[in-house]
């Protein structure tokens, strides 16, 4: 990442909230910042970044919405422009002793405002990634396997909605702040998911994914630091993505679970994050990402495949099952059931999402259905289900790992022993 990159994305939210808290236009302030950005990659490779970044960013961007601000007045009176204003790329850079940088964090209130009730997630993520993340229009569709254009029209529909809905940048209170800091959280959980396993493409991870995601929970729990919530979600992503680097071999090919070099696991980030868990459990009622760190811990902490506690992550994903259940953790509670009590108990468990017309058009279930279908010997259809997982997935990385396994058992190499790695997906994330 490169340096004006990374100023970016650390200064995105302080500037769009100074715009936002001066002008109350969340449209306008966003293209006024983008339009900082913009002059910033003229002005500072030539000229050297500012000694105050920040300050630099919100004069440039408050100069430009002003601009903005006086041309549609100009307009909407049929009057002729006011007065010759300088272009964005043409202001100098402030002096030493204007700061002009928000005393207060806006990161919360931001993401509050992007995961305003009246988007659907979509645009919410989408929203999240560029104005509180700082990514381009062109990493979020990239991320996304989208074209550029229709990220944008996303992104613009987006904000036409927020000014449709009369959204203000306030703190929502009661039930409001409730449901708003739960799609907060929620949005930053499918931003982190898509990363560690793209959802298309030739590659399994997106790095800038998850470490933004990783990044924006930080900066939310600097702000709600009692919330156990969102303790539980920075420690599940601390937990999951400590696994990152030994989940793929040199030629980006997907390494289950059983099979992954342990030394290679960040350590760091393992008890970072369970003893952020730990810190979090004592503090009241444990919620769904709290469970979720605590299966991905039990994981992190065995030391080989074989001393995994499956028991244990049964346990906890039923009490998961029990608060939310949802496809995905049906999905996960098979798995677990078929590592501790045998196959045919996990079979049982999955047979309801392969009913489900939904779920039948996505690829986890059959390969997971195949994993359990090689683990008790029924070979040919585990091979069939192998394959018709692989056809359901974009990405290509598990493409190869399905069709591989498909092959493997079809030329009569079957290893139950190797059935375990049901890991392999959602599950890997556990």
């Amino acid at each position: 990442m490169s340096d004006l990159e990374d100023v970016w994305r650390r200064e995105a939210p302080h500037v769009l909230g100074a715009l936002v808290r001066r002008y109350g236009d969340f449209d306008g302030c966003e293209d006024a910042a983008q339009e900082a950005l913009l002059a910033a990659v003229r002005q500072w490779p030539i000229e050297g970044m500012p000694d105050n970044p920040r300050g630099w960013l919100v004069r440039v961007a408050s100069r430009r919405r002003i601009d903005q601000l006086r041309s549609d007045q100009a307009r909407a009176q049929r009057e002729e422009a006011v007065g010759t204003q300088q272009s964005a790329d043409a202001f100098q850079a402030p002096p030493p002793d204007a700061n002009l940088s928000p005393a207060a964090d806006d990161t919360l209130e931001l993401l509050l405002l992007c995961c305003h009730p009246a988007l659907t997630r979509p645009s919410q993520v989408a929203l999240t990634l560029r104005a509180v993340g700082g990514l381009t229009t062109a990493q979020i569709a990239a991320a996304f396997l989208v074209p550029e254009s229709t990220m944008a029209q996303r992104i613009s529909r987006a904000k036409g909605t927020l000014r449709a809905a009369g959204a203000r940048f306030v703190m929502p209170e009661g039930k409001d702040m409730t449901t708003r800091l739960a799609a907060v959280l929620h949005v930053l959980y499918l931003v982190f998911n898509e990363g560690y396993t793209t959802s298309g493409g030739n590659q399994l991870l997106d790095v800038s994914l998850t470490r933004e995601a990783i990044r924006l929970t930080r900066q939310l729990r600097r702000v709600r630091p009692d919330d156990a919530e969102v303790g539980g979600l920075l420690a599940l992503m601390l937990l999951t993505d400590a696994r990152r680097d030994a989940r793929t071999d040199a030629a980006g090919d997907l390494i289950p679970l059983e099979h992954q070099d342990r030394s290679r696991w960040d350590g760091q980030a393992i008890v970072e994050g369970v003893a952020l868990l730990q810190s979090m459990l004592p503090k009241g009622e444990v919620g769904p990402f709290q469970l979720q760190a605590a299966i991905a811990a039990v994981h992190d902490e065995a030391p080989t495949w074989p001393d995994t506690d499956w028991l244990q992550i049964t346990m906890l994903y039923r009490m998961l099952d029990q608060m939310a259940p949802s496809p995905t953790v049906t999905l996960n509670l098979a798995v677990a059931v078929g590592m501790a009590h045998g196959p045919e108990a996990g079979l049982q468990h999955l047979e309801p999402l392969l009913d489900s017309p939904e779920m039948r058009r996505h690829h986890r279930p059959h390969a997971v259905l195949a994993h359990l279908l090689e683990m008790v010997g029924r070979y040919q259809e585990a091979a069939e289900a192998y394959a018709y997982a692989a056809r359901l997935t974009a990405s290509i990385p598990e493409q190869r790992y399905l069709n591989e396994r498909a092959s493997r058992i079809a030329a009569g190499q079957a290893d139950p022993s190797r059935a375990s790695r049901i890991a392999s997906g959602q599950a890997d994330r556990s």
